[in-house]
């Protein structure tokens, strides 16, 4: 199997990013978004998804989080679609119900390449790591839609905001793993192709 990897940089007003990620790794991180919390966080996503992941951001975090998560998120789906590639042979789906002390996340994914976002955040409090929680769905979208994933992410219940999220990236780290594993030829869909 050729090696899955891509490199991706973006440039604007409000972030400089460059961003290199082989989704056949071994969880090997150099992360550094300026938001210590959201570098804990791709850390445990890329450990539990076994990529090795290379991602600096400069953005501007006197303003808040919001553009620097939100353009790491599209740079990370932009990435993760280039490294996919045709998807042939990938298992396509992946789940993962991932319990962190109180807290525990759904999730479910499918590399269909129709994006989709389905987030139930309800339980998490308002802010998180001194955000509010909105910048983590936008986090979670743009990977989503730039990457073509059709993903599904509930937190089921919990209290601790760093607990819930935790959960989620592990979990999320955890269905990526299971869906992009290469186990059969051709491409899994009966419409003979992958969008």
């Amino acid at each position: 199997m050729a090696l899955r990897t891509a490199q991706i940089t973006r440039t604007t007003r409000e972030t400089d990013i460059t961003l290199s990620l082989t989704l056949d790794g071994s969880g090997t991180t150099d992360i550094a978004t300026g938001i210590g919390f959201a570098d804990h966080m791709l850390t445990l996503m890329t450990f539990w998804a076994g990529w090795d992941l290379t991602l600096k951001c400069e953005g501007d975090t006197h303003i808040d989080a919001h553009h620097s998560l939100e353009d790491v998120g599209l740079c990370l789906g932009a990435a993760i679609a280039d490294a996919i590639g045709s998807k042939e042979g990938i298992a396509r789906v992946g789940n993962a119900r991932v319990p962190m002390d109180e807290a525990i996340t759904q999730v479910d994914l499918d590399i269909s390449g129709r994006a989709y976002l389905v987030y139930d955040d309800a339980v998490v409090p308002d802010l998180v790591a001194g955000e509010e929680k909105d910048v983590w769905r936008e986090f979670f979208k743009s990977v989503a839609f730039r990457a073509g994933l059709n993903l599904h992410m509930q937190f089921l219940y919990g209290r601790n905001a760093h607990h819930l999220l935790e959960s989620a990236c592990k979990g999320f780290g955890l269905a990526f793993r299971q869906a992009a594993s290469c186990e059969r030829s051709g491409v899994l869909s009966t419409k003979g192709r992958l969008d």
